[in-house]
C-alpha cells in the first residue's frame, strides 16, 4: 500500500502557481530590455573608386542564307497514240479432230549396256604357271642395248592377268628398273602361255606376279 505524500513537499500542488510567477518574471525582463537597450545605428560604407566605362558594341545580326530549291524532275515521256491500225490476228482453232491420224511416239532410246570388266582372282587353290617355267619367259627377253651400255641390271616385277584359257590378256609393271627393261619384260610375259589357275576344280581368271631378272653375262 502506497504511503501518503506530505502536502508541503508535493510539487504538483504548486505547479500552476510556479508557472504563472515564471511567466510574469519573463515578461518583465523582456519589457526592461526593450526600454533600456541602446539603439544600434547602421553604418553606411561608401566605396570610393574610379568608375569604369564599359563600351557596348553593336553586334550585327547574321542572316541565314536559304539553299536554292532542287531542280524540278524531268517529265516522264509518254507515248502518243499512233494512227496506225493493227492488223487482225487470226487464232487457229483448238478443236481436236478425233478422226485425224496421229503419229506414234518415237521409241525410247536404247540403253547402252556397259561391258563389265572381268574379275580376276588374287588367291586361288592352284596358281597359274607359265608353260616351261620362268626359264621360258627369260628366253624371250631381249636385253635392250641402252641397258647394256648403261650396265643396268636388276629384277622387274610384272603383274600378269591370265584368263581361264591360260592366255595373258593384260600385263603391267609393278616395279621396274628402266632403260627399256620394263617394256621388254612386259612383251616377254604377254608372249608366254600359262597353265590356267584352278579353283574347286575349274579354271578361273587369276592375276599373278611374275619376276623377270635382267643380268649381264
Amino acid at each position: 500500500m502506497a504511503l501518503p505524500k506530505n502536502p508541503k513537499f508535493d510539487l504538483k500542488l504548486h505547479y500552476q502557481r510556479i508557472f504563472e510567477v515564471s511567466l510574469i518574471i519573463a515578461l518583465a525582463i523582456v519589457i526592461i530590455a526593450f526600454k533600456y537597450f541602446p539603439e544600434v545605428k547602421k553604418e553606411v560604407i561608401k566605396q570610393e573608386g574610379p568608375q569604369e566605362l564599359v563600351q557596348v558594341e553593336d553586334v550585327e545580326h547574321t542572316k541565314q542564307e536559304t539553299a536554292p530549291p532542287p531542280p524540278p524532275k524531268p517529265p516522264i515521256p509518254i507515248e502518243a497514240p499512233s494512227d496506225e491500225v493493227l492488223d487482225d490476228v487470226e487464232i487457229e482453232s483448238t478443236e481436236l479432230d478425233e478422226n485425224a491420224d496421229v503419229a506414234p511416239p518415237p521409241p525410247p532410246p536404247k540403253e547402252e549396256k556397259k561391258e563389265e570388266e572381268p574379275v580376276f582372282f588374287v588367291a586361288v587353290e592352284q596358281q597359274p604357271q607359265p608353260i616351261g617355267g620362268i626359264e621360258a619367259i627369260q628366253k624371250r627377253i631381249v636385253y635392250p642395248e641402252i641397258a647394256k651400255r648403261a650396265n643396268v641390271q636388276g629384277r622387274v616385277y610384272v603383274k600378269a592377268y591370265v584368263d581361264e584359257h591360260g592366255n595373258v590378256v593384260k600385263a603391267e609393271v609393278i616395279k621396274g628398273i628402266g632403260a627399256g627393261c620394263d617394256e621388254a619384260a612386259v612383251k616377254a610375259v604377254m608372249a608366254t602361255k600359262f597353265k590356267p589357275g584352278m579353283q574347286r576344280g575349274k579354271p578361273v581368271k587369276v592375276q599373278v606376279m611374275v619376276p623377270i631378272l635382267f643380268k649381264l653375262r
